[in-house]
């Protein structure tokens, strides 16, 4: 039998099947005294569907309203952050055995990526809206948070995928989108950078920062295209994942908007931070590049975007329960959106800046009906609920 036959495969029963996140597992209601120690890292996905609306309505600077529209949502997520930070901080406190639980999860594991993406967020508004609303000195703060962000992101992306090789039992019929979380975490830091550049002010300072990010790119947007490509496989040999996790396939489309985006920016605002350094014979080959590998990404999520929203639609005709992964179609339209944005400004294509503006418009609806529906299954304590506590 070859290793595409259609038979369905003889199973082993020595082989350890991993725990996957299902709407049944999901519990009704967890006392108050209990959320805490029920408290998981997927959380953090409402920081970055918040953030990232905010950013994208800093977007609008010539529109005031809805500039600070989006500056009080940035400062709204700074909070937001704070909040998840200690519930977080105060399950390792006063739960640590099960805290470390999550690492041995194949999917709340993956989550652990959300953390720096989140405060990517709000290193973004600090440069978007702190700066203008309160002063040069908020450039340090945004340097210094970026930094973490950075060194968060890159240990996300090497202890999880660490964790999956030695801690945790995986099998491909399982896989989903969630694998991209830890991975994207580091060119996300890189896109932050990239905006970063020309508020700092000393060319040393500038090209640390943009080869940083490079790194940071390389080190993440080849390997997610490879597990694009698995998971591409993976729906063919194995049809689409439970309706409860239909959101996930919108993340696919994160790491292609923030490829697409980290590359438009290097290519504007690296081309100074180059000719600064003594590199300007570079600078036109290297920001060509940067544009033309932008455009690429961008124009490769059309057909993810495309795909993502069929997915969807068919998951909503076969009744689609709420949960935290519905935050999963706001971050990656988002980040789709700055990037459509950001080719607007460099592309006299017309039309490519509506598209923007009609995904941001997308971007406030989703945002608004999630954000609605978690602040009441918080409330009730119906999102409270670790699957790594059940194994």
């Amino acid at each position: 039998m070859t290793a595409f036959s259609a038979s369905r495969p003889i199973e082993n029963p020595a082989v350890i099947k991993p725990a996957v996140i299902r709407p049944a597992m999901v519990r009704p209601a967890i006392v108050r005294s209990d959320r805490i120690r029920h408290f998981t890292p997927n959380w953090f996905a409402s920081t970055m569907g918040t953030g990232i609306l905010a950013i994208c309505l800093g977007q609008f600077p010539g529109h005031p309203v809805i500039w600070h529209a989006g500056a009080v949502l940035w400062l709204a997520n700074i909070a937001l952050f704070v909040v998840l930070t200690l519930l977080f901080a105060g399950k390792w406190v006063r739960h640590p055995r099960e805290a470390l639980l999550a690492f041995e999860h194949p999917v709340v594991s993956m989550f652990f990526g959300c953390i720096p993406m989140g405060l990517a967020t709000i290193v973004n508004g600090t440069v978007l809206f702190g700066i203008p609303l309160f002063g040069e000195v908020m450039t340090e703060v945004a340097v210094f948070l970026w930094w973490v962000d950075a060194a968060l992101a890159v240990l996300a992306g090497i202890a999880i995928p660490l964790a999956m090789f030695t801690r945790q039992a995986h099998a491909f019929s399982e896989m989903s989108a969630v694998w991209l979380l830890p991975i994207v975490a580091c060119e996300v830091a890189a896109a932050s950078g990239g905006l970063l550049l020309p508020h700092l002010g000393d060319p040393s300072r500038e090209m640390t920062v943009l080869f940083t990010s490079y790194i940071l790119w390389a080190s993440s947007v080849p390997l997610a295209l490879g597990i694009l490509s698995i998971l591409f496989l993976r729906m063919v040999l194995h049809s689409l994942p439970p309706s409860g996790m239909a959101a996930t396939a919108f993340l696919a489309l994160g790491p292609v908007g923030t490829g697409a985006l980290g590359l438009a920016l290097f290519a504007i605002n690296g081309r100074p931070v180059l000719a600064a350094n003594g590199l300007g014979a570079f600078t036109d080959a290297m920001s060509g590049a940067s544009l033309f590998g932008a455009v690429l990404l961008w124009a490769y999520g059309l057909w993810w975007l495309a795909m993502a929203l069929a997915i969807a639609a068919r998951s909503v005709r076969h009744g689609m329960p709420f949960n935290l992964g519905w935050w999963a179609f706001t971050f990656p339209i988002g980040v789709y959106a700055l990037a459509t944005l950001k080719l607007a400004t460099v592309i006299p294509v017309a039309a490519i800046g509506v598209f923007g503006a009609l995904l941001v418009v997308a971007l406030a609806s989703v945002w608004l009906l999630v954000a609605a529906r978690t602040t009441a299954g918080a409330v009730e304590g119906a999102l409270f609920a670790d699957p790594s506590l059940a194994r």
